[in-house]
């Protein structure tokens, strides 16, 4: 029987490098990318699944923008157990949410073996050896958890211990330089995405909007616009105006959805309003396209939205 294995996959270069390492020692590959909606890791699901198909093996999304998977993923962020980081971010707490869900998929397929790509010390709070371990218990994943890039810090898993896994194959790789990694895409012949975007929960700036947006509720399209555009509270009102021609059309697609939408007729930003509002909120969202449109903007035809 073909020993498989599941690799939580990002598509950034430690996960790849994981998908090789455990290719290499005879593993069918079955990658799991999780689709957040306030950040997906290194890639997105396009790029992820193009390395799949290049490495031969399956890809398994959890699309967490949407559906239960998304009021599941709000609702662990939210209740946060286990600390926070510089932003709202609860990094410890959505990697058990990630780890449970790999661990439900691998029971389901019987499937024994977890691999991650973390590596020791790369992240100030995740990937801490108390984290790790926090994350291994709290998910179920005890002896079934694999950190190949690290596995030399950790105790052997059952798979090691069975000798499923070759730990002299296995690596000691820790803190956040990456000179040993990229060495080793050398030797498997992989490209790489560079490190972009990331975690909006984790930029300090937008700390004040998650904690209000956590406590009112975001609904499916509206996650969407948490990272886009400009952000107001007005009279208890959550409004968003756009900045430029590409924020204004996820504002209007997502604004004939979610709420009361406001084109202005001259050149200007776009508006939601994703609450319930007065006469006199709509006055002050029109100031504000005026005060953000190139001369100044028209007057808005109140009589075109309904309160």
């Amino acid at each position: 029987m073909k020993k498989k294995c599941i690799v939580m996959f990002s598509g950034g270069l430690d996960s790849r490098l994981v998908v090789k390492i455990m290719q290499e020692q005879g593993f069918e590959v079955l990658a799991l990318f999780f689709n957040l909606p306030f950040g997906s890791g290194c890639c997105d699901k396009d790029c992820s699944f193009n390395f799949a198909q290049r490495q031969g093996i399956k890809l398994k999304i959890f699309d967490c923008t949407r559906g239960k998977l998304l009021k599941e993923y709000l609702n662990a962020i939210k209740r946060a157990k286990h600390g926070r980081g510089a932003g709202i971010n609860p990094c410890i707490d959505c990697r058990i949410f990630m780890f449970k869900k790999a661990k439900e998929l691998a029971d389901k397929k019987r499937i024994d073996l977890v691999v991650s790509g973390e590596v020791l010390g790369e992240r100030p709070m995740s990937q801490m050896k108390k984290s790790m371990e926090i994350v291994e218990e709290k998910s179920g994943l005890n002896g079934r958890l694999l950190r190949p890039l690290s596995a030399k810090f950790f105790p052997k898993t059952n798979a090691e211990e069975k000798d499923f896994v070759n730990r002299e194959k296995l690596y000691n790789i820790q803190g956040r330089r990456r000179e040993k990694q990229i060495a080793l895409a050398k030797k498997f012949k992989i490209t790489f995405p560079s490190p972009a975007g990331g975690c909006l929960l984790c930029e300090k700036a937008l700390k004040e909007r998650f904690k209000f947006l956590l406590k009112r509720g975001i609904r499916e399209e509206e996650a969407k616009l948490v990272g886009v555009g400009r952000h107001f509270l007005i009279d208890y009102c959550w409004i968003v105006l756009g900045r430029d021609e590409k924020e204004n059309k996820i504002i209007e697609l997502v604004g004939e959805k979610t709420g009361k939408l406001i084109v202005p007729d001259s050149p200007g930003p776009s508006a939601v309003i994703l609450d319930k509002c007065k006469k006199k909120t709509l006055e002050k969202v029109h100031e504000l396209i005026r005060a953000y449109s190139k001369g100044g903007g028209n007057r808005i035809d109140f009589e075109k939205y309904k309160l």
